[in-house]
């Protein structure tokens, strides 16, 4: 079936009541699965999301030359014999993600061939932190019809100041010098739980790195890599989700395998919208009484409000009593599900980086499309709430981060349907 075909069919009105298990974490499971490239040997990766991007990465990775035995929530990568340095552009268009390929195989190869990549329509997001990151390291980067090359004879420990900290960019940063000669230090590096995650993996591997987690990286060059078994953590933009979910529909929900400080940015903002949040060790209950008052939300970096929660947030506030402001801080280009909301009744109102959203006593169902991830599933969530139904198009983007989410609402009492043509 050809990309976009599917499409959700909701009736709203139904509050979630029930007990949800939140997958490993997408952006977590991707970094890790391009690390694998780093070993001669075998690694084993728990909590593997079902996802459209985790299946392009066993590709990515097999295209290299990794035999890859998968089953549910698992996947082994045996990467003793690396037989290719080049990601074929089709791939690489089709998921973002793929450019954790580049630290990795330039640590592991000493070169690298990739196309720019692709993924979400959410604004520019540049890889030039990535390649001036590698180029620190001793990388000689050159283009040529629409390619990147990489290649370095051994990459050597630099200091390195990001201009941003991105999680990208650290990450492939961090995998690149894993085997570089010497010592690399990381400024400005990304506080994301997933650069932490990454760290732990590659250290069970034999990486010798510290500091992630802080705005200051340090990574110790070591010779060669080993295998190792690890457990992704949670997906705390899903928990999020959720989260949002149960507030809006006035439900009343457990979540399972959740590290509640991850979520500590969502959760103070549903306290403070009026949503009761309890932690109860690796759960989260989630519930609310009557309707959510308006707040104001600025996205930021780890530890603020992540911007992959904006949309969600907006749908969840188009119903709000009030009116709410969010500034959008990360990408330019993330306000694409401005326009489905207001076909349901929302009032929004952009100037720049800045929504405004008189919240309004009921959306109404309608025919909507998801522009990208997060667009899409805050549709979904404006669905859930809205009078009569609401069909949502071009779900295979929300396909890409949420495992089963047809399944997990409606075993909440959501009606929710997968449509296919």
């Amino acid at each position: 079936m050809l990309p976009g075909m599917d499409k959700f069919l909701i009736t709203g009105g139904k509050p979630l009541q029930g007990t949800v298990r939140i997958a490993g974490a997408k952006n977590a499971t991707l970094p890790v699965m391009a690390a694998t490239l780093l070993s001669p040997g075998v690694s084993e990766i728990h909590d593997v999301p079902d996802l459209r991007d985790v299946r392009k990465m066993k590709d990515i990775l097999t295209i290299l030359g990794a035999k890859i035995e998968s089953g549910p929530s698992w996947c082994r990568v045996d990467a003793s014999h690396i037989t290719s340095s080049q990601v074929p552009e089709r791939l690489m268009r089709e998921m973002r993600s793929s450019v954790f390929i580049m630290g990795a195989l330039l640590g592991r190869q000493g070169a690298v061939k990739l196309s720019y990549p692709g993924g979400c329509a959410i604004g520019p997001r540049p890889i030039d932190l990535h390649l001036k990151g590698l180029a620190s390291l001793g990388a000689r980067i050159s283009e040529r019809h629409g390619y990147i090359i990489a290649e370095a004879k051994k990459l050597q420990g630099s200091d390195i100041h990001l201009d941003f900290p991105s999680v990208g960019a650290t990450e492939n940063i961090m995998m690149a010098a894993v085997l570089a000669d010497g010592v690399t230090v990381i400024r400005n590096a990304a506080k994301e739980p997933e650069v932490v995650d990454l760290q732990n993996f590659l250290n069970k591997m034999g990486a010798r790195i510290r500091g992630a987690g802080t705005d200051t990286i340090k990574i110790e060059g070591v010779s060669t890599l080993g295998s190792a078994s690890h457990n992704v953590i949670p997906d705390r933009i899903e928990a999020g989700t959720f989260m949002v979910a149960a507030a809006m529909t006035g439900g009343d929900v457990y979540l399972e395998n959740v590290i509640a400080e991850h979520n500590e940015p969502v959760t103070a903002k549903l306290r403070e919208a009026g949503a009761f949040v309890e932690p109860v060790g690796d759960k989260v209950h989630v519930w609310a009484k009557g309707r959510l008052t308006a707040v104001d939300v600025k996205t930021l970096p780890y530890p603020g409000y992540p911007t992959d929660m904006q949309p969600q947030t907006m749908a969840m506030l188009s119903g709000a009593a009030g009116t709410s402001v969010i500034i959008e801080n990360i990408f330019a280009n993330r306000f694409k599900h401005v326009d489905e909301l207001r076909r349901m009744g929302a009032q929004i109102s952009i100037e720049g980086r800045a929504a405004v959203i008189r919240g309004v006593e009921r959306l109404s169902g309608a025919a909507v499309e998801a522009s990208d991830l997060r667009a899409g599933v805050a549709l979904v969530l404006a669905g859930l709430v809205a009078e009569g139904q609401t069909v949502v198009d071009h779900i295979y983007h929300i396909d890409r981060g949420y495992e089963g989410l047809e399944h997990k609402l409606a075993a909440l009492g959501a009606q929710v349907q997968r449509l296919q043509k």
